[in-house]
């Protein structure tokens, strides 16, 4: 059990911009980056591997290959050194840890983009016109 005290300063620090995503997505992360005296922002996407759920102290993993080098970071989910979390494509997977795609290479390596639903709209019945 956390410490009151604890937890009530942490809350003030909760992000409340953060998109819904899980372990399949192809996510961008715009991370805040300070060389020398200046700060600019870079970009990193991947799949996200993995997501930590400990209330407001969260983690995701993303891992993307980068000149036949798998690269993986850890990102907190309230941290203010990232501008904006991007879904770019959302995954179709059936666990919440991918870990087996570090042992993938290439195509194999890729998660199947979910399908997005198509909305058929049937033609409703014409109402009865109202008498006059």
């Amino acid at each position: 059990m956390q410490n009151k005290i604890l937890d009530l300063v942490e809350k003030k620090h909760l992000r409340s911009d953060v998109p819904s995503f899980r372990a399949g997505d192809v996510v961008r992360v715009h991370w805040k980056i300070r060389e020398g005296g200046k700060e600019r922002v870079q970009a990193f996407e991947g799949v996200v591997i993995r997501k930590n759920s400990k209330s407001n102290r969260t983690t995701f993993t993303v891992r993307k290959v980068s000149y036949a080098v798998g690269v993986e970071r850890i990102f907190p989910i309230n941290s203010p050194r990232y501008e904006k979390i991007e879904v770019v494509t959302p995954g179709r997977v059936r666990r919440s840890r991918l870990f087996y795609l570090r042992s993938l290479q290439g195509k194999a390596a890729r998660v199947e983009a979910e399908r997005e639903q198509q909305v058929v709209e049937t033609a409703a019945p014409a109402a009865a016109a109202p008498a006059k």
